[in-house]
């Protein structure tokens, strides 16, 4: 029996590995400018977890193997260890968990603190059961204030604006499509009508939670690459459960060149 369990732990190891190796169910392209940062965060991130489950998986299988009852009535042998090499280890994994951690805080954070860089496109992304909407501000560069009371889906002002009474809503832009122009900063203004929702574009490394009463910054630059990749054209989840009909939630991203873009928000601009 310990040489079947000690087989089964050393198949389960090889195949785990055969199946990082070849990439299967990996990441979609990226089109971020920080994607590649993320990636090969992930990727370190995973050889060294791996070398460490592959090492503690055959150790395992070993000792198992080694030390099984051999059926001669011999008694078990407890084994405390060196004090010293407990020390080490932990220690090596405190700076293994520090380091990574380190890593981790610093890509995230040019996502979230740094902010968006000068003359960034501002766009306000709201999430609703279930249901996308994304604004932009019109010529004048400023968002009109939202009235809640005015919020009525059946007559297409989901956001609740006052167009007759506000100056800065009368050329804002509500769109159900995300459009972009590629290799200009954009800065995401998130914002939630209901419940917490979960903004995600897995081609742009990007998840961030929609919190209701709260503005959730994040930026990003689309690159060259999403004009290449189905003409632009991603889908746009919701990743949080936030009711029955969370299945639906989904819109999309269109990446666009620049004379493109400003052609598709004069067209949104006039179907408003």
């Amino acid at each position: 029996m310990a040489l079947v369990i000690a087989l089964a732990l050393t198949l389960i190891t090889a195949v785990s590995v055969a199946l990082f190796s070849t990439h299967l169910g990996w990441f979609p392209v990226d089109i971020a400018a920080h994607g590649p940062a993320i990636d090969h965060l992930f990727t370190l991130t995973f050889i060294i977890t791996g070398a460490i489950f592959v090492l503690t998986q055959l150790g395992l299988a070993y000792l198992i193997w080694r030390y099984r009852d051999r059926g001669d009535g011999g008694k078990a042998i407890y084994l405390h260890g060196p004090a010293k090499l407990q020390v080490a280890w932990t220690l090596i994994a405190l700076i293994l968990f520090v380091g990574l951690a380190f890593m981790g805080h610093r890509t995230w954070a040019r996502m979230h603190y740094t902010g968006a860089q000068a003359g960034a496109l501002r766009i306000e992304v709201w999430g609703e059961q279930f249901a996308w909407y994304f604004r932009y501000p019109g010529p004048d560069g400023r968002f009109g204030p939202i009235h809640p009371a005015l919020m009525d889906d059946a007559m297409a002002n989901y956001l609740g604006l006052d167009r007759l009474h506000d100056p800065a809503s009368k050329d804002d832009i509500v769109t159900a499509t995300l459009g972009i122009p590629v290799d200009r900063p954009v800065q995401l203004i998130l914002r939630s009508k209901d419940v917490i929702h979960s903004f995600f574009v897995p081609e742009l490394r990007i998840k961030q939670d929609l919190v209701p009463g709260m503005e959730m910054p994040i930026h990003f630059t689309a690159t060259r690459d999403a004009l290449n990749h189905d003409d632009g054209r991603y889908e746009i989840v919701c990743a949080q459960l936030c009711g029955m009909g969370h299945y639906k939630m989904r819109a999309f991203l269109q990446v666009m060149t620049e004379k493109k873009f400003e052609q598709w928000l004069k067209d949104e601009a006039a179907m408003q």
